[in-house]
């Protein structure tokens, strides 16, 4: 997961602060996800790590719903891009759905319910695929329209 972070950041780091940010904060998430071990037993003697993924998890996904998807609508209204907001009505459903579902699992761990580290274990994998599928529809969002307004900055030259 970290090589295709890597790769995002190379492609559109420029494009913007605040996706330079954001990719920057994906970076962590993932580093957290991976700190938390492979073993329930592993994630039991240290659960601070737990506590700190939960944290980097709502952050990421807030800076995500609350000011990235706001910010690339915004560019690609900006840039009167019909094909890039299309694209977005598609895929925003889509990244709803799986952000209730990785909220979901930072609620189930703030209400105290994650004293079973087997559940947990479970649950963490459903987590990783989310977060998987949740970054390949992010990264095509951002090539969608990074790609798009790159060719009008090109014809307006």
């Amino acid at each position: 997961m970290l090589e295709s972070c890597q790769n995002a950041q190379e492609r559109w780091g420029g494009v913007h602060k605040l996706i330079d940010r954001w990719l920057q904060e994906r970076t962590q998430l993932i580093k957290a996800f991976d700190d938390l071990g492979e073993t329930p037993e592993a994630l039991a003697a240290d659960r601070k790590t737990l506590q700190t993924f939960c944290e980097v998890l709502v952050d990421y996904v807030s800076a995500g719903h609350f000011g990235i998807y706001d910010q690339l609508t915004s560019e690609a209204k900006a840039f009167e891009d019909e094909r890039g907001l299309e694209f977005a009505k598609t895929i925003y459903p889509r990244l709803d759905a799986i952000t209730e579902k990785l909220l979901a699992f930072d609620e189930y761990c703030d209400k105290g319910d994650c004293s079973d580290m087997k559940v947990i274990m479970e649950k963490l994998k459903g987590v990783g695929g989310l977060m998987h599928e949740r970054f390949e529809l992010e990264d095509c969002l951002i090539e969608v329209l990074h790609t798009a307004h790159k060719q009008d900055d090109a014809v307006q030259a």
